[in-house]
């Protein structure tokens, strides 16, 4: 069996991968033809642990192709997954413009029946415009081929993304014809086997079960820092809280850690598009409003413990920031809440010195010479005035409390993921602020 995934993203080059992985033959096709040539000399342009052995592994098994030619990609295959950015437009809504382009192009070179499937999270209603996309070239061309339009879309956690792939919580396929279900039952027959769930529903429910699932886990993180601020004033310890709600299997342990707000690729973007497709039609989701409301703010909530902790002056103070990626184990930086930290601190005066073990190269493609990025996180404390923590990364769980003190100029930690227990700072003589504790 052949399938072709168009774009060599985070989600396209996972998904492909994994795909080729249980035996498909898989062509990756991209337009940019330097992140082509890096692929097919085993150069990965994203960092997703366990994911460049899989590529080597899969090409030189000869399952994994990469071309810059779509015609190429799409010869022999049974399904074209459009994998393709769905940017935020200045309004919010999902730019769905490189996805139709993809559409048209499909539809130029399409010579058999084949399902168009959108792998990218798309707004509700997407399948109606990918489909007239692709049927208007076909009309160009005078011929007539018949095709089916799918939703698959992803469940992928950056840093877990093969686990999740290899070991799905479930499969979400959206199909409105026999046809199209019956190649989805080729491509996933090995997840099948092993009885990881695949749900069949119509195309309009998968792509909303898509939102729908980000838009819920983002509600529970900005629901859990807005209680983790109000234990601030009440005198409450949101970590003792956080343990006895998640005890209740209603509500779970997941997603429920207080912190700096969410970033990344993904629910930032996804709630914005869903709010502005359910204002388009007319309503307006409330919950969702404020959940986006609460992460802004959530975003500068250490900024400000910070400025308070000077008394509104961090004029020339260094601060050392641990973490810069939106989480660990990858090198996202897309609406990392370091960026916004950073960016605060520095019109504040102060100055920064930065340590990620992984998104070091992307941000400082982003923020330039801004900052100073430390070769290690001992080396970004040299001479600060505090530690600011932002990504748990595992390496900062442990961190020698005597060799930081000899280091900084002043024992202050911001603690913006409640990995360190105030107690024990305490007794050592460090002044510490987590998250509603």
């Amino acid at each position: 069996m052949k399938i072709c995934i168009v774009g060599t993203g985070y989600v396209g080059l996972v998904s492909g991968t994994c795909f080729a992985e249980t035996g498909i033959n898989v062509s990756c096709v991209d337009i940019d033809p330097n992140k082509i040539d890096k692929l097919n000399a085993g150069i990965i342009p994203i960092y997703e642990p366990g994911l460049e052995h899989l590529v080597k592994r899969n090409m030189e098994q000869n399952r994994l192709h990469f071309t810059t030619s779509l015609k190429e990609g799409m010869e022999d295959a049974q399904a074209v997954f459009i994998a393709v950015g769905t940017p935020p437009d200045e309004d919010g809504s999902a730019d769905l413009k490189y996805v139709l382009d993809v559409a048209k192009e499909i539809g130029q070179h399409i010579t058999d029946y084949l399902v168009v499937v959108t792998k990218s999270t798309v707004p509700i209603g997407t399948s109606h415009k990918v489909k007239d996309a692709v049927q208007s070239s076909i009309d160009k061309r005078n011929v007539s081929i018949e095709f089916d339009v799918a939703s698959n879309p992803e469940f992928l956690k950056e840093g877990d993304a093969l686990n999740d792939f290899f070991r799905p919580d479930r499969i979400v396929v959206g199909v409105d014809s026999e046809r199209a279900k019956n190649i989805f039952d080729k491509i996933y027959k090995s997840f099948t086997l092993n009885r990881y769930r695949t749900i069949y529903m119509d195309i309009a429910s998968a792509e909303m079960t898509k939102y729908a699932a980000n838009a819920m886990l983002a509600t529970k993180i900005s629901f859990m820092n807005d209680i983790a601020n109000f234990c601030e004033i009440v005198g409450a310890d949101v970590e003792m809280v956080r343990k006895g709600i998640g005890s209740d299997s209603r509500i779970g342990t997941h997603f429920i850690y207080p912190g700096v707000g969410y970033g990344g690729s993904c629910f930032p973007k996804d709630v914005k598009a869903l709010v502005k497709t359910a204002e388009e039609n007319q309503y307006s989701l409330k919950v969702l409003k404020a959940v986006e409301d609460v992460n802004n703010r959530q975003k500068e909530r250490m900024f400000a413990k910070i400025i308070e902790y000077y008394n509104g002056d961090v004029k020339d103070k260094k601060i050392a920031i641990w973490g810069l990626s939106f989480k660990p184990n990858t090198d996202d930086m897309r609406e990392a809440p370091s960026l916004v930290l950073i960016n605060l601190l520095l019109e504040a005066g102060a100055k920064i010195s930065a340590y990620d073990p992984i998104a070091k190269d992307e941000a400082k493609r982003i923020l330039g010479d801004k900052i100073d990025f430390a070769k290690d996180q001992y080396e970004a404390l040299l001479d600060a005035s505090a530690l600011l923590l932002v990504t748990e990364w595992r390496e900062f769980r442990v961190p020698n409390f005597k060799v930081m003190e000899k280091l900084m100029c002043n024992k202050a930690i911001f603690d913006g993921r409640n990995i360190y227990e105030p107690e024990e700072l305490a007794e050592l003589g460090w002044y510490y602020k987590g998250i509603g504790r």
